[in-house]
């Protein structure tokens, strides 16, 4: 009878520490953590350190490691991140990828990489204004030197190349401890 009700008094203990380590990842899971690619993007890791989670984004970290670009990522930023979909990655045409990933072409892969990022923390809401400011469009400087614009259509937010190629914002304001990221689902180019 006494190992019975050691038994009963266990398992309500450990119900209860299940119950209580669940509220503890609820909690940690702030309002500003968001699901990407099926994983929680942090506010306190680096957007190396969340990237590597999304399924979505497995495309973009393995090119952002042949570029040799991790360190960058993970610096102190802060950055903003325009990151392509791994089904973005798959728009290109066929051979792009593989192409660019192998080491001679490193410079040209970390040249387009690049041309995704921004220098500062540009959250949805100021990309917004800079558009509104600019009556319709905002030109965004990359840290690649060359320029992305951002413009608004039926309230989404999307990013043209200088090719002409526009890329749909599909998840906005992923808030990272040295940046933002903006899920995109176009890669863009610049001019070659």
């Amino acid at each position: 009878m006494k190992t019975l009700k050691l038994s009963k008094i266990v398992l309500g203990l450990s119900v209860m520490l299940v119950a209580n380590l669940g509220l503890a990842q609820d909690k940690m899971m702030s309002k500003d953590t968001k699901m990407v690619g099926g994983a929680a993007m942090y506010p306190s890791k680096n957007i190396v350190e969340n990237a590597v989670n999304s399924k979505d984004h497995t495309t973009l970290v393995a090119a952002v490691k042949a570029a040799e670009l991790v360190d960058v990522l993970q610096s102190e930023g802060p950055f903003t991140v325009f990151a392509p979909t791994n089904a973005a990655f798959d728009k290109l045409p066929e051979g792009t990828v593989a192409t660019l990933v192998m080491p001679e072409n490193k410079m040209q892969l970390q040249t387009i990489l690049k041309y995704h990022v921004v220098a500062g923390k540009w959250s949805a809401k100021n990309i917004a204004k800079m558009i509104k400011k600019g009556k319709g469009k905002a030109v965004i400087k990359t840290v690649s030197g060359a320029t992305l614009t951002a413009w608004e259509k039926d309230g989404a937010v999307y990013v043209s190349d200088e090719n002409g190629n526009s890329a749909q914002v599909t998840i906005a304001d992923v808030n990272q401890s040295n940046g933002v990221i903006h899920v995109i689902d176009t890669v863009l180019l610049p001019k070659s």
